[in-house]
This record gives structure tokens, sequence and C-alpha cells, in this order.
């Protein structure tokens, strides 16, 4: 089993912790030819070669993400002791955008972008369950729902059956830029279930 970081923008956070997003899908990166490349290797896989899972920089069934975002950090503020004049060291503080309004929050402090979030203050893992490639417009009202997209029912009302898989797109489109829907790329879809959530 390996383990590895995976970035979350604060909307997918709160989808995690509210158990709607069970799937994640990342731009796969090809070849000249269109092959899977094996990450850090020399083997490369025909996209329609069940091997090609093979080449996925996120993982195989059975490893395990822990996810960062976005955070701010305040340091601890070092209180003494009077009589071993040895100094007594609270807990560092910390905070994750989707908690950015609760009320011992520092305006003041900067937040950090989740690429520099360490390991210790991950607070979710996740354990893989599943890996595949597929082109990005392939994805069924069902997956779109599993990405942890929120669909009122106006836009139901609007878009018919298909308003999730609307609602994913312009999701795809404010993480990855204008038009890259269109482009619709081969993606690397992982499916995972959540193993812990901490404070």
């Amino acid at each position: 089993m390996k383990e590895r970081p995976i970035l979350f923008s604060a909307p997918m956070i709160r989808a995690l912790l509210d158990g709607r997003k069970t799937q994640t899908r990342r731009v796969a990166k090809l070849t000249a030819n269109g092959y899977a490349k094996e990450v850090g290797g020399n083997r490369r896989w025909h996209l329609g070669d069940h091997d090609a899972i093979k080449a996925s920089p996120y993982g195989q069934p059975g490893d395990r993400l822990w996810v960062r975002e976005t955070f701010a950090h305040q340091p601890a503020e070092y209180e003494w002791s009077a009589s071993t004049s040895i100094p007594l060291i609270p807990a560092e503080t910390w905070y994750r955008a989707d908690f950015a309004n609760c009320e011992s929050y520092n305006a003041t402090m900067p937040w950090k972008p989740s690429i520099h979030m360490p390991r210790n203050l991950s607070r979710i893992d996740l354990e893989i369950t599943d890996v595949r490639v597929e082109h990005l417009q392939d994805i069924s009202v069902k997956d779109a729902c599993a990405e942890g997209v929120f669909v009122p029912e106006a836009e139901y009302a609007q878009n018919g059956p298909s308003a999730p898989i609307m609602a994913y797109a312009d999701l795809w489109e404010t993480i990855n830029g204008a038009g890259s829907w269109d482009l619709n790329p081969f993606v690397w879809v992982i499916e995972f279930k959540v193993l812990e959530i901490t404070a």
C-alpha cells in the first residue's frame, strides 16, 4: 500500500465532509502517441489496455490519499511557568478554508495554498477503491453526483436529468479554466472511500 497527497478545493472539501464526494477526475498526461506512461518508469500502455491503470499517478485500488487543503496557521504563543521558568507550550492553532468564519479565526493570518499543507495537518484520509481512464465528457449522471456537485431544484427544472452533468461541467471549468470542458481530455477517474476525518 502506498500513500500520496491530493489537493482539493474548499467546495470539494465540504462535499467530502458531507459524504457527497466519492470520485475525483484529474487530467491524464499522455505521451505524444497517446499512451499512458508508468510513473517514474519506462513502460507505456494503450488506454484500451486494462493494465493502463498502472500508470495512474494517484495510485491503485487499496492505496491511500491524504487530502491537502487551503489552510491558515497561528503559531503557538509561549507562556512561562512562574515556578520552574520552563515554557508551557500550548497547541498550535490552524484553520481550513471551509472554517474561515469560525469566531477564533484572525483575519490577519494569511491563507496558505493547499500545496503547502504538511501531512501532519491533514484531517482527511481516503482509500482508493477503483481507477480507470475515460474521456471527461463520458461522465454519467450518477458519477457527476459522486463528484460532489450540488444541484438546486431550479436547475433540475430547467435542465432536466442532465443537470448534474452540466453542474459538473461548470465546476470543471471553474477549476481548469474556460473552455477546458470542450477539450474533452482523457482523465483519471479515482473512486475512493473516506477512511478518517479528524477535527
